[in-house]
């Protein structure tokens, strides 16, 4: 079995690695209707994304359940696009308690999504699914740590376009989301399994 600090490395860089644009995408969209105040809803949201990420992953190496990975190909896309529409279409979260447990409750479920995206890569890891807390707990230690790096520089752009040069909230959120929403639409043309 790999060392703990193989299956960090290996989160951490699943995460913060471009090649994998995609999930970073989506952390951009997540981050968009927040502002660096709300810096505890973000961390909370990003955690619900890792939790149902590692739901997964475990899951998959206990050979619970398979998808093919073509229809996870093009669903990772298509959370991408809802949490963008919602950004546009929802009011601007204000941290009442009910607003922003739909939105822990959608990253907690989309990251069941992006955790199968790597769950067969991850089980073929795995010399004895019976050893798997020591590799799922290195794993998503390393990808909340890339989160929150990802998060970091998301929400520090944010902040210079918002405080500094002064572009007004509403229009960050509809240019952020309205791009990652035309990115994941050709994306899950690309991808589309019928």
């Amino acid at each position: 079995m790999h060392p703990f600090n193989f299956y960090l490395k290996l989160g951490f860089e699943h995460i913060s690695n471009l090649a994998g644009y995609d999930h970073i995408l989506f952390l951009i969209v997540l981050c968009a209707v927040y502002r660096i105040q709300q810096w505890r809803n973000i961390l909370i949201l990003v955690t619900a994304f890792t939790i149902g990420h590692s739901v997964t992953l475990a899951l998959a190496a206990l050979e619970t359940f398979s998808i093919p990975s073509n229809i996870i190909k093009f669903l990772i896309p298509a959370t991408i696009f809802i949490t963008a529409l919602h950004n546009v279409i929802s009011e601007h979260p204000t941290g009442k308690s009910s607003k922003m447990g739909r939105n822990y409750a959608m990253a907690l479920f989309f990251g069941f999504i992006h955790g199968m995206d790597f769950s067969n890569y991850f089980k073929a890891l795995l010399m004895d699914p019976s050893s798997i807390v020591t590799p799922l707990l290195g794993f998503n230690i390393g990808i909340e740590l890339g989160q929150l790096l990802v998060v970091c520089f998301i929400v520090g752009i944010a902040f210079i376009f918002l405080n500094v040069i002064g572009v007004k909230h509403r229009a960050w959120n509809l240019f952020v989301s309205g791009a990652a929403a035309g990115m994941s639409l050709i994306s899950m043309l690309e991808n589309k399994f019928w």
